[in-house]
């Protein structure tokens, strides 16, 4: 590696270490509850831009202005998530309950837990590149999820490997927990859209 390569993995790396403070940093204004969904909207929406190589682009402005501009969307969608999360916990504690009576429904479960997961991989990277409407968000990333599995492997695989090095090297969290994530969940959606984009080119010719 030259010294420019080096120089740019390097400034990359504070960037996303900056990012990550700031993720952490505004989800404890939000008193966490209330700041997750939007700080990790903002981080999302940051480290797209950094990707894309947007010129002038300052971390912090951008940052509390998505942060600011999404709070109440991004809360709703966390909102969503936990709801859904709370419905599957409560299914399979349920079944668990009733010794095996109701084990025919854990397929079912099951199917719609691997869905939401896959949704929920692409739903911040979704909600980064698009415009458009709340609940189509979702949408958007459940139809992205169930065409792109290799991009849902990719992304499951990063995050337990994300995950893994984390435990590993614990003082990394508060400074490359969430935003290396993002990072390269960010390079990866943007794979799927652009194939799902060339893919509606072609079909309009």
């Amino acid at each position: 590696m030259n010294w420019d390569n080096f120089e740019r993995v390097a400034n990359r790396m504070i960037q996303l270490a900056y990012i990550n403070v700031l993720w952490i940093f505004f989800t404890l204004v939000g008193l966490g509850i209330f700041g997750l969904s939007p700080s990790t909207t903002a981080m999302f929406g940051v480290v797209r831009k950094l990707i894309r190589k947007e010129v002038g682009i300052k971390i912090f402005p951008t940052f509390w202005s998505l942060f600011r501009q999404d709070f109440i969307k991004a809360n709703g969608f966390g909102l969503i998530l936990a709801a859904i999360a709370y419905f599957l916990y409560f299914d399979f504690t349920f079944i668990q309950l009733n010794n095996g009576r109701f084990d025919f429904l854990l397929p079912v479960i099951g199917f719609v837990l691997i869905s939401c997961i896959a949704t929920a991989l692409f739903l911040f990277p979704v909600y980064a590149h698009f415009n458009l409407k709340f609940l189509h968000y979702i949408k958007q990333a459940f139809l992205i999820a169930i065409t792109s599995p290799l991009e849902v492997l990719a992304i499951a695989l990063l995050a337990g490997v994300t995950y893994f090095l984390l435990s590993l090297f614990p003082g990394a969290i508060p400074l490359f927990s969430g935003s290396v994530f993002a990072y390269f969940a960010t390079i990866i959606s943007i794979r799927a859209f652009r194939r799902i984009e060339d893919k509606k080119k072609i079909s309009r010719t």
